[in-house]
């Protein structure tokens, strides 16, 4: 019966592509794997939101006309349906008519928003927070929901350069984390970690932008004091910075190994390092990351 049955269906799939009007595509569509295309709602239409509607078209994560969203303001409209998205009138027809919903609105108001929407988080739904300090217990407190993924991207995003974390919840599918790693690494890299690191996350990737520009614009001061213009200087320090990251992440050597493979006996590496040591340039980063962290902790816990 077995034999009979593959039989008819190479029979079947002989006719098709003997009466097909484009055989090959019609071969090619029927041997290549299905895609997985949904349906996704942002819930907050801001700059995260573009990044990652940018990214997910761009790389053809999704076409465009599946991801669907609203804004209060006309130009946000305007801008989301020039990408070809969805434009709906309210966050509840987002949630209805989307699979996964992406919660990208200011923490502070996080609350309010899902526990307005909790009616319309039905059990189909995937709910990915990209809120910083808000915890996914919250999350389906507020909302009903257990099936919940929480992410943790940082601001580098609007390039295609994030680094984004996320932990999931309970009951969330292994298709669940194949989607939003599908999603979020069409805006960078992505990791898994489980949720008591986020604190820390935050601290480090989430506002680690903000540590680099300080050294980016410290390293151009640098430049301009030593007689170089301020164009020239800060494009050599973003420059600089931009390779240094790009030597680590394709090298796979340690940032150790690296700085000493610059650093001459007796040269001006190591004399401008010495400088850095005397100044506690590491203790200083490591004490941000960690100020950061507690911070983000006492954030959490208001």
């Amino acid at each position: 019966m077995a034999i009979q049955r593959m039989q008819f269906l190479s029979l079947s799939l002989l006719l098709n592509l003997l009466y097909s009007s484009n055989p090959l595509s019609l071969f090619l569509s029927m041997a290549a794997p299905q895609k997985d295309v949904f349906k996704l709602g942002f819930v907050g239409a801001g700059n995260l939101a573009e990044s990652i509607t940018r990214g997910v078209v761009r790389s053809a994560v999704l076409p465009a006309a599946s991801i669907r969203t609203t804004h209060h303001r006309a130009d946000r409209r305007s801008l989301f349906a020039s990408f070809g998205c969805r434009i709906l009138e309210t966050n509840a027809q987002v949630v209805e008519d989307s699979d996964v919903v992406i919660i990208s609105v200011k923490p502070q108001i996080v609350r309010q928003v899902l526990t307005e929407l909790k009616p319309f988080f039905t059990k189909d739904k995937l709910i990915v927070s990209i809120a910083a300090g808000i915890k996914m217990k919250d999350i389906k407190d507020w909302s009903g929901k257990s099936r919940i993924i929480r992410v943790m991207p940082n601001t580098p995003s609007a390039v295609g350069l994030a680094a984004s974390v996320f932990c999931t919840g309970e009951t969330a599918t292994k298709k669940d984390e194949e989607r939003v790693s599908k999603l979020f690494g069409a805006i960078g890299k992505v990791w898994t970690a489980d949720e008591k690191y986020f604190d820390a996350i935050t601290g480090l990737s989430g506002s680690g932008p903000a540590y680099i520009y300080l050294a980016i614009e410290a390293l151009a001061d640098g430049g301009v004091a030593a007689g170089l213009t301020r164009d020239l200087a800060l494009g050599l320090a973003s420059q600089t910075v931009l390779g240094a990251a790009a030597m680590v992440n394709q090298t796979g050597k340690h940032p150790g190994q690296l700085k000493d493979e610059v650093t001459s006996p007796a040269g001006t590496t190591i004399a401008g390092i010495r400088e850095l040591e005397k100044g506690a340039f590491r203790a200083s980063l490591i004490n941000a990351v960690v100020a950061a962290t507690d911070r983000c902790r006492e954030l959490s816990q208001s």
